[in-house]
């Protein structure tokens, strides 16, 4: 080969490098499980593209070529937490009669939330709830909401969607005040945490 055509070839591969990095099959993936990292251990307020990028391994600018900011990618993860919480609440819709379906359905939200606690607080983030924005977002969090409004509409069906706003604030609230550790000097807080989502679970929403 002549020293033309190595030439060539070598600029081939200098102008095709980038472009393997950037289109990279797996680069989506490994920026949002990154992000779930970062999050993890620094918080919603720690959170910075180029830490996730370092993370991922990758370098600053690649995950603009995925998300425009910050947010949007913050908004990503945050549709996967919803998935994630959709999945637990289906699951726990699956068996037993209807008051114990809710009753699971409750424990599920809880036991979600408590499992990766910054991911659940991004899910929430005033700066996320902006469904013009982020309309994936949106609709991951109806669909998990639909579960159990589905749920409380069969047992219950005059009053469904108020019975399941009800278990869903209270869900919520016992995550935060269970992750924030202010129940610690309650007394029903003692126990195993899913005997207590269940016990005022049942008693708040009237389930018997």
């Amino acid at each position: 080969m002549n020293h033309s055509a190595t030439s060539k070839k070598s600029a081939a591969k200098r102008t095709a490098a980038p472009g393997k990095t950037y289109h990279h099959g797996n680069l989506r993936e490994s920026l949002l499980l990154a992000a779930e990292t970062v999050l993890a251990a620094h918080g919603v307020r720690g959170i910075t593209l180029r830490e996730v990028a370092k993370a991922a391994g990758v370098s600053h600018a690649a995950p603009y070529h995925h998300f425009a900011s910050l947010n949007e990618m913050l908004a990503a993860v945050a549709e996967r937490g919803f998935a994630a919480l959709a999945e637990a609440m289906e699951c726990a819709n699956a068996a037993g009669d209807t008051r114990e379906r809710l009753l699971h359905i409750a424990q599920a939200y809880v036991r979600c939330a408590r499992s990766q606690p910054e991911r659940f607080r991004l899910m929430f983030a005033p700066q996320l709830n902006q469904a013009d924005a982020f309309p994936a977002l949106q609709a991951a969090a109806q669909r998990a909401f639909a579960i159990l409004q589905a749920a409380a509409c069969e047992h219950d069906p005059v009053n469904g969607t108020e019975l399941a706003l009800c278990g869903w604030s209270l869900s919520h609230g016992l995550s935060n005040l269970l992750i924030d550790g202010a129940l610690v000097n309650a007394a029903p807080a003692a126990q195993d945490p899913d005997a207590l989502v269940r016990q005022l679970t049942r008693r708040a929403l009237g389930l018997g």
